[in-house]
C-alpha cells in the first residue's frame, strides 16, 4: 500500500486508512530518500502515534518534518514484521534507523562437504559448500577451537590444491594433528567418523559425543579390539580434559551476554559468548545510531539484526529490558527452530557476567571515542588547511603501483569520519597503456571509478587525494572534467626531495603548493590515507605480477597451448597447486605425457629444461 506524495503529508489521514493488521511501514522524503523503516503490531495505531500531537524526541520531530509519503506492507504476524523490518534496514539503510554495520568479517569455523572434508577458519559469504559454525567473537577464539579440533580429531586443514598433490604426509601428520588422508593413511570410514565427532563437538554436544565414544569403546572391548578401544579411551580422556567447562549457576554455560553503553550519539554493544561451557571471549560492536539516544532502542535493534544473521543460543542475557521483547523472542525462536529466551535482571553468576559485559562496553566506548576524537581533530585540521566550508565526511586516495611497467594496478581507499572504510576499497587492473605511463594509468583509474558513480548515482568524496605531483593531479582533473564531476576537492601529495615523511608538498589544481610540515595534524591524516593507498596498491600489484609471471611461464613452454594450459590449471586448482605437483602428478593430466610433464616441472622450478620431444 502506498501513501500520497506531498510536501505537506497528512499523517493522520493516512493512518486512519490503515488496517489494524501487523506490518512494516516506510517513511520517505520528498526526493524519495528512505527515512525510516518500522514494524507494527497494529499498523493504524503505530503509524497514528507519530501524528497525534504528543511530545516526541528531537530526532523523531526532525524525521517527521521531512516525511512526504509513506508505504506499508501487511504481514501475517508481528514476528514476521520484525524479520521483514530487519531485511529492509540491512538492504536499504534508512537514514534514521539504528543499524548494525555491515561487517562481513565475522570469523567462523568451516567444515567442508567433500570426500575428505577439511576444517578451517572462514570469513565472508558462505560460498564454499559445507557446514559453518559460529560466528565467534574473534579470530583468537576460532584458532583456539581449531587447535582443539586438530588435536582431538586430526582433520586436515590444507587447501584442496595442496591436498590433491601430496605424495607423502606433511608435518601436521608427524606431530599428530592430522591423519594424512592425502596419502590415505586413514580409512575413509574412520575419517568420516572423525568428521562426525568434530561436528558434534562444534554443535556444543560434547556430552552426547562422550556417550557415543564410551559406547564405541565398550563395543570394541567386547569384540576384543583392544587397540581401538584404547584409542577411544584416550580420545575420551583428552576430550574431558580439554573441555575446560565454565559453569554458570551449576550448569554448563551455553549463552550470550549483551550490554549497551551510550555517550551522546555513539553506542557500543559488547557481546560475551559461551558455547558448551567454553568462554569464547568478547567482541565490541559500534552500531550506527543515526540520532537515536535510547540505549534500550539501540540494544533492541542490535538483537534483532545480529541474530537475524547468526544463530542465537537458547539463552541471551541483557543488561536492560528492551522494547518488543516478546515479539523479538518469538521471532528468534521461530527462525532458530528452538526456544530462545531473552533475560534481564538475572542473579548469581549470570549477574556477574552481565556486569562484566557492561563494564567492558563502557570502557571500550570511551576508548573508541578518544580514537574518534583524534581522527576528527585531524580531519578538522585538514578542512581548515584547505579552506573548506563544510566538515570533511569522505576522503578517497588513488595510488599507482607497478614494477618497470609490469602488472600496473591502481588502488582507491576510502576514509570517513571514523577512519578507513575497507568495504569500499577498490583496485583497478590497468590495461591498454604504454608500460610505465603513470599519467595514463591515473587517468584510466579515475575515469573508471567516477564513471560508475555518475551512472549509478554513487557517493562522491569531499577530498580526492592523488599520490603524485602536478602531472598526476592534472590527469585526475582532466578525467573528472570529462565526466562532468564537480564539487570534489583535488589534492596532489608530492614527496619531498629526500622522500622523508613530513616533507610532503600538497599541490592544488590552481597551482598553489602547501607545506604543512611533519607536526601538522592535517598532514598526518593525509599520510595515513596515502600510506594505506600505497599498501593496498602494492598488495594488488604483487599478486597480479606473480600470477602473470606464472602464466607467462606456462605460455613459454613448447607444446602448451590454451587448451592444455586450461586443463592444467583446472586439474590443480590454480598455479600454486601446479607448482606444488611432481612430474608424475603432472603427467596424469589428460594430454600431458612424461616428457612434457618434465619440461613443465623444470620450467616452473628454474631447472634446466629437457629438450622438447614429440608428443
Amino acid at each position: 500500500m502506498s501513501g500520497k506524495s506531498s510536501s505537506e503529508f497528512d499523517g493522520k489521514a493516512f493512518a486512519a486508512g490503515l488496517s489494524t493488521a501487523p506490518g512494516v511501514y516506510r517513511m520517505y522524503a520528498a526526493d524519495d530518500t528512505l527515512l525510516y523503516v518500522g514494524k507494527a503490531g497494529a499498523l493504524r495505531k503505530r503509524v497514528g502515534s507519530y501524528f497525534n500531537g504528543s511530545p516526541k524526541s528531537r530526532r523523531i520531530m526532525m524525521m517527521l518534518s521531512q516525511v512526504a509519503r509513506m508505504d506499508v506492507t501487511v504481514t501475517r504476524t508481528e514476528a514476521e514484521a520484525l524479520l521483514l523490518e530487519n531485511q529492509l534496514i540491512k538492504s536499504l539503510a534508512p537514514r534514521y534507523n539504528v543499524s548494525l554495520r555491515d561487517d562481513k568479517t565475522y570469523p567462523q569455523v568451516l567444515l567442508t562437504r567433500e570426500a575428505w572434508p577439511r576444517i578451517a577458519l572462514h570469513r565472508g559469504p558462505r560460498a564454499v559448500p559445507g557446514r559453518y559454525f559460529g560466528p565467534y567473537p574473534g579470530v583468537g577464539a576460532v584458532r583456539e577451537t581449531l587447535n582443539l579440533m586438530h588435536k582431538l580429531f586430526r582433520l586436515r586443514s590444507c587447501e584442496d590444491s595442496v591436498f590433491r598433490n601430496r605424495s607423502r604426509p606433511c608435518l601436521q601428520y608427524q606431530i599428530g594433528r592430522c591423519s594424512a588422508p592425502c596419502v590415505e593413511l586413514v580409512a575413509p570410514q574412520e575419517y568420516a567418523e572423525s568428521v562426525h565427532r568434530a561436528a558434534l563437538f562444534l554443535e556444543g554436544k560434547s556430552d552426547l559425543l562422550a556417550q557415543e565414544l564410551g559406547q564405541q569403546m565398550q563395543e570394541a572391548s567386547d569384540a576384543l579390539e583392544f587397540e581401538r578401544a584404547a584409542r577411544l579411551r584416550d580420545l575420551i580422556t583428552s576430550l574431558r580434559s580439554m573441555q575446560n567447562r565454565q559453569y554458570v549457576d551449576g550448569r554448563a554455560a551455553d549463552l550470550d551476554v549483551l550490554a549497551c553503553a551510550m555517550q551522546g550519539a555513539s553506542a557500543c554493544v559488547m557481546l560475551l559468548s559461551f558455547r558448551d561451557g567454553r568462554n569464547l571471549g568478547t567482541r565490541a560492536f559500534f552500531p550506527r545510531t543515526n540520532g537515536e539516544d535510547s540505549a534500550e532502542e539501540v540494544l533492541a535493534a542490535f538483537v534483532s539484526q545480529y541474530y537475524g544473521e547468526h544463530a542465537p543460543p537458547a539463552e541471551i542475557l541483557l543488561d536492560r529490558e528492551i522494547p518488543d521483547v516478546d515479539v523479538i523472542e518469538l521471532a528468534l525462536s521461530e527462525a532458530a527452530e528452538h526456544k530462545v529466551a531473552l533475560k534481564w535482571n538475572v542473579r548469581g553468576e549470570r549477574a556477574g557476567y552481565v556486569e562484566l559485559a557492561s563494564r567492558n562496553a563502557q570502557i571500550t566506548l570511551v576508548s573508541e571515542l578518544d580514537s574518534r576524537g583524534a581522527q576528527q581533530a585531524r580531519s578538522d585540521a585538514l578542512r581548515d588547511l584547505l579552506g573548506l566550508a563544510e566538515p570533511v565526511k569522505r576522503v578517497e586516495c588513488f595510488d599507482i603501483s607497478h614494477t618497470m611497467g609490469e602488472a600496473t594496478v591502481a588502488s582507491c581507499v576510502v576514509f570517513d569520519a571514523a577512519g578507513p572504510v575497507r568495504a569500499q576499497y577498490r583496485r583497478f587492473n590497468i590495461s591498454g597503456i604504454e608500460p610505465g605511463d603513470d599519467y595514463a594509468a591515473m587517468h584510466q583509474a579515475i575515469e573508471r571509478r567516477f564513471r560508475r558513480a555518475v551512472e549509478e548515482g554513487g557517493a562522491l568524496p569531499d577530498i580526492l587525494l592523488i599520490d603524485g605531483g602536478a602531472g598526476q593531479l592534472a590527469q585526475a582533473a582532466a578525467a573528472l572534467a570529462d565526466l562532468g564531476v564537480e564539487g570534489v576537492m583535488l589534492v596532489g601529495v608530492a614527496k619531498g626531495v629526500e622522500r622523508r615523511a613530513g616533507d610532503e608538498t600538497l599541490v592544488l589544481p590552481d597551482g598553489r603548493e602547501l607545506r604543512p610540515g611533519a607536526a601538522s595534524p592535517a598532514l598526518q591524516f593525509i599520510q595515513q590515507v596515502r600510506d594505506e593507498a600505497h599498501r593496498f596498491a602494492i598488495t594488488g600489484h604483487r599478486g597480479r605480477r606473480q600470477k602473470a609471471r606464472m602464466t607467462s611461464k606456462l605460455e613459454d613452454i613448447p607444446g602448451i597451448g590454451p587448451r592444455r594450459r586450461a586443463s592444467l590449471l583446472k586439474h590443480f586448482g590454480g598455479l600454486a597447486g601446479l607448482k606444488a605437483a611432481g612430474e608424475a602428478e603432472i603427467a596424469r593430466v589428460d594430454g600431458i605425457n612424461a616428457a612434457l610433464a618434465a619440461r613443465i616441472y623444470a620450467n616452473l622450478h628454474g631447472l634446466s629444461i629437457p629438450d622438447a620431444a614429440a608428443e
